[in-house]
């Protein structure tokens, strides 16, 4: 059962990484339209984004050490 939760763990790890690389415009859309919107969102909420994005990258970091240490 602990390598479900080390599995989800790691799978809120990567989905708050790709936000947090959403965050900061690393990403790019082939089409203008959908550029332009991500770059408002991005104008608008990106200094939320990027601190929720770290707080949840950290705390599932914590999280992550801890199961695998407790596996050995």
């Amino acid at each position: 059962m602990q390598y479900i939760g080390l599995l989800f763990e790691i799978i809120f790890f990567v989905a708050a990484a790709m936000g947090y690389l959403f965050s900061r415009g690393f990403f790019q859309s082939k089409d203008p339209e959908v550029q332009a919107k991500a770059n408002n969102f991005r104008k608008e909420n990106g200094w939320w984004l990027r601190i929720g994005c770290i707080l949840v990258m950290a705390l599932m970091g914590i999280e992550i050490f801890l199961n695998i240490k407790s596996l050995f």
